[in-house]
């Protein structure tokens, strides 16, 4: 059993001991289930405000509900700063248990109540814009009886997944989580695009031509770095988004020239709203992988969800019913 330096019960060292040394003397008591989903919610978002939303209660009633939990173990979680929360060490080692735990009560839920037709899609809101909605018809033809739910994020998931969830990033490796399959996707091909009407040179461009022109830029500032590789100082200051979806919509509306991975610009090419007018001559060494849980995946639909998104890059055969 631990005990603190003053021989006083150590709540907070129950984090890291044994389960066998736990069954003498007097039990910490169990923390409200309720907060822990409050917990696990700001934990995922990095934010209190942004968790309140999605839980749709005030920031003060989960602000009070991670105090109740720090208060029962007796130690921090979180460390709240001016543009978000962290998680501690003891944090971490919480909610990884959590999401462990919380998935599998939710995949004993969704057995009892027959919901294995549920799949939850977490993924980035401009892959969602881009590459996602213009398939949409064509993926409930062929799931008819598929609830799909989509949860968007701005940032790469750090909690486990649970039973029929998906998630789909961009990054330079596969998922290292050992509780998740993964599997690559497609690379990164970034292509420069504008829309067909913008008026530019009409002979071959490198980098030094690019940066003449008003340029677009997301998130990920590919402009800069571009700049920053060739040294030389663009014409016009970017115009800067936070998501490339928005960015490929400054571009077809005539407003300069953008950068974006090659899948999320497929539909736009097709449909003539962009063309592509310059490639990198490097490959980004970024690719786009898909994740799922190796044992709460549940469901006997997940695999073919699966199946049909590795179709759609280009890899395997569907499955038939």
């Amino acid at each position: 059993m631990s005990i603190d330096r003053t021989g006083r019960f150590d709540k907070a060292g129950l984090l890291t001991e044994p389960l066998e040394n736990l069954t003498t003397g007097n039990p910490m008591p169990p923390a409200n289930l309720n907060a822990l989903r409050v917990f696990s919610t700001v934990a995922e978002h990095g934010n209190i405000q942004c968790a309140a939303e999605v839980l749709n209660l005030s920031r003060g009633a989960v602000s009070q509900r991670i105090k109740q939990i720090e208060l029962e173990i007796g130690t921090p979680l979180l460390v709240r700063g001016a543009r978000g929360v962290s998680l501690t060490p003891a944090g971490k080692r919480c909610h990884a248990a959590m999401t462990e735990a919380l998935a599998i009560i939710d995949s004993a839920l969704s057995d009892v109540a027959g919901h294995d037709g549920w799949i939850t899609l977490h993924i980035g809101p401009s892959f969602m814009a881009k590459w996602m909605m213009p398939r949409m018809e064509r993926f409930r033809k062929a799931f008819p009886w598929v609830s799909l739910a989509t949860e968007i994020h701005n940032r790469v998931m750090d909690r486990g997944l649970g039973r029929g969830e998906i998630a789909i990033w961009p990054d330079t490796a596969p998922d290292p989580n050992p509780a998740h399959q993964s599997r690559h996707l497609t690379e990164l091909r970034l292509a420069a695009v504008c829309s067909p009407d913008f008026l530019r040179p009409d002979w071959p461009m490198g980098p030094e031509t690019l940066l003449t022109l008003p340029l677009l830029q997301d998130g990920h500032r590919r402009w800069d770095r571009l700049a920053e590789a060739t040294g030389q100082r663009p014409a016009h200051a970017p115009l800067n988004f936070g998501r490339s979806a928005l960015a490929l919509d400054a571009a077809m509306n005539g407003h300069g020239v953008a950068i974006a991975p090659h899948h999320m610009i497929e539909a736009d090419l097709r449909a003539k709203r962009l063309v592509e007018i310059w490639f990198p001559p490097e490959p980004s060494n970024e690719g786009l992988y898909m994740s799922w849980a190796k044992e709460q995946n549940g469901g006997r639909h997940l695999r073919r969800v699966v199946d049909w998104f590795l179709v759609e890059f280009g890899q395997g055969h569907r499955r038939q019913e």
